[in-house]
């Protein structure tokens, strides 16, 4: 289980049991996401000279070890059915209040703008609820800060503001940190008030993941190796560079679900059964399609394991199966 966030002594916010991340050692990178462990069986000696050598066992579920129903399970996971299981549940009401054309960090495809202000909020050592709790407010009416134009436009005070209306922790570094990184977009990393691509970064560092993680971490105030993380797990649908990538918090909430333990396992799997999912709603070509199915089933099974939903969803996703 994440470590409990430490309290703030001048902000009050609700208290969720549930961290999006426990803490790293980077004071820019305060909310890391757990890493999964697993303890290393002790090697045992054979009975006999003659028995055969067993192959070593694997920390995590791989392509061989998948069950039966994994087809079903990853088509559950991009389809609608999934989405309550994967949110907090506030988010369930929220969408029941709004509607659907509600903006949230589960369902929506979000600029890698946008992506780099979620890392930026999911960075902070805040539950799930209240990260994803902010990002609704900052991104929905009436506030809808989503260029840099329209932080800039607006200010400190209304950013903090709707920070103070999603009653979430650390407003005031988050709103400064949104603030920064707004001018860093404008002044390094894209093309103007209004880039939300962020294809400068890109060009500048030849589509190297390497480069950019240094070029982001470097300009991006709060923006460490848990954000950056989180960044690259969402924005390969649009930068094919990345594909695919998962962070091993993400690859934690797969193998739960008992879905491969790795991006390459995963990625093999969807195109292995490529004709068998359910990947009309994705948009782009067949390229980008495949990107976006890797990421939407990697957020929904982080999204389900910190909402502890793993079993649910593999009941629900085939329930003649045992």
């Amino acid at each position: 289980m994440p470590p409990k966030k430490s309290k703030q002594p001048q902000e009050v916010a609700p208290t969720d049991q549930k961290s999006n991340a426990p803490q790293e050692t980077n004071k820019d990178d305060s909310q890391a996401e757990t890493k999964a462990s697993a303890a290393v069986p002790a090697k045992r000696k054979a009975n006999t000279k003659d028995a055969p050598a067993k192959a070593p066992r694997r920390s995590a579920r791989g392509a061989n070890q998948l069950p039966p129903d994994a087809v079903k399970l990853v088509n559950y996971l991009l389809s609608p059915a999934s989405l309550d299981s994967c949110r907090p549940k506030d988010e369930i009401e929220h969408v029941k209040d709004r509607g659907d054309h509600l903006r949230t960090y589960s369902s929506s495809t979000f600029t890698p703008f946008e992506e780099l202000m979620c890392a930026v909020i999911l960075s902070r050592p805040i539950s799930h609820a209240l990260g994803l709790r902010s990002i609704r407010t900052l991104f929905n009416d009436p506030h809808n800060f989503t260029t840099p134009k329209k932080i800039r436009s607006a200010g400190f005070e209304p950013v903090i503001k709707a920070l103070n209306e999603a009653r979430t922790q650390h407003r005031q570094k988050t709103a400064e940190e949104l603030i920064i990184l707004a001018d860093a977009v404008v002044d390094h990393l894209g093309d103007g008030e209004e880039d939300v691509s962020l294809e400068k970064v890109r060009r500048e560092c030849g589509h190297d993941w390497e480069k950019e993680k240094t070029m982001l971490k470097t300009h991006v105030k709060g923006l460490g190796k848990t954000g950056l993380d989180i960044f690259a797990r969402r924005v390969q649908a649009s930068w094919p560079n990345l594909y695919p990538f998962a962070d091993q918090r993400t690859l934690s909430g797969l193998q739960k679900l008992g879905l491969p333990g790795t991006a390459e396992e995963l990625k093999q799997l969807l195109d292995d059964h490529w004709s068998e999912l359910i990947v009309e709603d994705l948009k782009g070509d067949q390229d980008e399609k495949k990107r976006r199915a890797l990421v939407q089933v990697l957020e929904r099974a982080v999204g389900v394991d910190l909402e502890g939903n793993a079993d649910t969803v593999r009941a629900e996703a085939a329930p003649n199966t045992g």
